[in-house]
């Protein structure tokens, strides 16, 4: 089994899709000859043609119109947002029409699209190329929402997504692309999307968490370990939209405290929802309430700073230090 990178996944992924539906579309800014910013869809072009894998011009509403027509039209497109932060300009097309479309047509109808972008921090961009925006999206009812954490599962979200009927939006965090690699099978397999996994058993406290935020938790958590004895129970949610709120459930009635860890700013995010639910389904299993870890509710702040700004070990430490103290 090949040892690959986040984004060789990815890529992975695509070339797999590509080659087995002749319906699969890519395209996006700089997707095509050029491989694209970070390299994602290198060589993809060179293989399957520029019919298939094609640069659009430098407007997102446009590069998300064009994949609506697409859908409806028999096609499975696969739009590339360059920046997350960017995703505004397109957000009419994506909650607006595609996400709409099942119920707007009463079934007749489906948008079997991927969005795919690149977001998070640290990794010391300019301004709006860091923003995680996830917020936005999960209050649009027929959107589901990925963000993996590792390459194994990138890969088969990735095509469990591409395959799906109804729009996907497929969140890559920027600092996971080439920070590890994990062995990843060449030919094709899926993931169930909206379930979540334990990437970390433990029996003192449950710790939901997506994306870069995933690695954060397990550092925190092999360290509270070795230091006091105490043992998280990490879950890696996988799929933001819909949320697996019965593995978190389970989770919660076997440790009785939790905490959500999020980067994204604080207000009105997955992590809000998630304690929601906590508090709806296992309110009689806690022994304390349930603890937030989020960014401050700011703008994304310059490079400089970005590290004081996004949830660190020592902050998630004491996070879990509150949670168990009370």
């Amino acid at each position: 089994m090949a040892q690959m990178t986040m984004i060789q996944a990815i890529t992975s992924a695509l070339d797999n899709e590509l080659a087995r539906d002749p319906s699969v579309l890519l395209f996006g800014e700089d997707v095509g000859q050029s491989g694209g910013v970070f390299r994602a869809t290198d060589g993809l072009q060179k293989k399957y043609g520029d019919q298939r894998v094609f640069d659009t011009p430098l407007a997102e509403s446009g590069i998300a119109g064009l994949a609506t027509g697409l859908a409806l039209q028999g096609f499975r497109p696969i739009a590339e947002i360059q920046f997350f932060g960017f995703v505004f300009e397109a957000m009419d097309e994506i909650a607006g029409q595609a996400a709409r479309m099942r119920f707007r047509s009463g079934g007749r109808y489906t948008s079997p699209i991927v969005y795919r972008a690149p977001f998070g921090g640290g990794v010391k961009t300019p301004e709006m190329h860091a923003d995680s925006l996830e917020g936005l999206l999960l209050q649009t009812p027929g959107l589901k929402v990925v963000i993996p954490s590792n390459p194994y599962d990138a890969k088969g979200l990735l095509i469990s997504a591409i395959r799906d009927n109804d729009p996907v939006f497929f969140l890559e965090h920027m600092k996971l692309y080439r920070s590890m690699r994990a062995e990843v099978p060449e030919e094709a397999y899926t993931l169930p999307l909206g379930k979540a996994a334990v990437v970390r058993p433990g029996k003192d406290l449950t710790v939901v968490a997506y994306g870069a935020m995933v690695h954060t938790a397990l550092k925190a958590a092999d360290q509270w370990s070795k230091q006091k004895g105490v043992e998280a129970e990490i879950i890696d949610l996988r799929t933001i939209s819909p949320i697996d709120i019965e593995t978190i459930i389970e989770s919660v009635k076997k440790t009785n405290r939790a905490v959500v860890l999020q980067e994204a700013q604080r207000t009105a995010g997955a992590a809000a929802e998630i304690v929601a639910q906590i508090n709806e389904h296992a309110l009689y299993h806690l022994e304390g309430p349930v603890k937030r870890i989020t960014a401050p509710d700011t703008v994304y702040p310059y490079a400089q700073i970005e590290e004081e700004w996004l949830p660190s070990t020592e902050r998630v430490l004491t996070g879990f230090e509150a949670a168990l103290a009370l």
